[in-house]
């Protein structure tokens, strides 16, 4: 008599479910679909813990406990931990505060907002270029408000070490427009990503954005038969999200592949420019986001 031959799904859980928790979230849940005997090892408490980040462990579980959500399945604590319009998990990437944590569903890969707070702003005219002030919609509690200014950059700066490796992000401005702003329709506006200094392939160079795109603004300043060129191929304009923010694409970036080294202290540095000298203001920063690219 000829041996049985042993299937995938003969395999006690604890290997199976050691085999899922190397691949990724999306496969996983793809496995549950095979047999019972893969649904039970793809949503195990094994597979789902192996799926969160390492090194935010402490302030994951600060977060789900007292949100309640860890004493319930870690398949159901990982989902929690991949809403990011819920505000994400404070933690803290090098000392500096001020930063948010939440996952990609499918990929597990590790997404940040940086709050206004963390990030370089102008400030030609001291306080009087821009205000604090709280903001219902803010997931940090508070937003940095433009009240006067002639030059503006912004940059926010992460350590490229705790993004995923193997993964490609894009950063993104989000903000938001008070009443009564000046100066932000005009499209002499400039984002961009660095590594150290060095412009990544996938950002190919500086790009041009405008904040608020008004075609009647932006003739006052380059002459009434301008043609102003808002979107494919042009100038990139901004979206408005579902939780009420705009946010414009700032540039693009490829984490290392896994087994390769990045340079030590290494910062990915989002920047904003407008390259022109005029009044602006109204612009309310909430902060900048690196998610990876979908």
């Amino acid at each position: 008599m000829g041996e049985e031959e042993t299937r995938a799904g003969d395999l006690p859980e604890p290997c199976l479910a050691h085999a899922i928790a190397l691949t990724s979230p999306r496969d996983a849940c793809r496995c549950a679909a095979v047999s019972p005997a893969f649904r039970a090892a793809a949503d195990s408490d094994y597979v789902w813990g192996r799926f969160v980040p390492e090194d935010h462990r402490r302030a994951i579980a600060l977060h789900l406990h007292a949100a309640g959500r860890d004493r319930g399945p870690r398949k159901d604590a990982y989902l929690a931990l991949c809403d990011g319009g819920g505000g994400g998990v404070p933690v803290d990437v090098d000392g500096d505060g001020w930063c948010r944590l939440w996952l990609d569903q499918a990929s597990g890969a590790k997404c940040y907002a940086l709050s206004a707070r963390r990030l370089s702003l102008p400030w030609e005219d001291g306080d009087f270029c821009w205000r604090w002030a709280p903001h219902a919609r803010s997931r940090f509690g508070e937003v940095a408000e433009l009240m006067d200014c002639s030059y503006l950059d912004i940059y926010g700066r992460l350590p490229v070490a705790v993004l995923t490796r193997a993964t490609s992000y894009a950063a993104y401005l989000v903000y938001g427009i008070a009443e009564g702003h000046r100066g932000l329709s005009f499209p002499d506006q400039e984002a961009a990503v660095s590594l150290g200094g060095r412009v990544p392939a996938e950002s190919h160079h500086r790009r041009s954005v405008c904040l608020r795109p008004d075609e009647a603004e932006a003739r006052k300043f380059w002459g009434a038969g301008a043609v102003i060129p808002y979107g494919v191929g042009g100038v990139h304009v901004p979206r408005l999200r579902d939780d009420g923010w705009w946010e414009v694409e700032m540039g693009r970036l490829r984490t290392v592949e896994a087994g390769e080294h990045e340079a030590p202290g290494e910062d990915v540095v989002a920047s904003f420019e407008v390259v022109g000298s005029y009044p602006k203001r109204g612009l309310i920063l909430e902060g900048i986001e690196f998610r990876k690219l979908q």
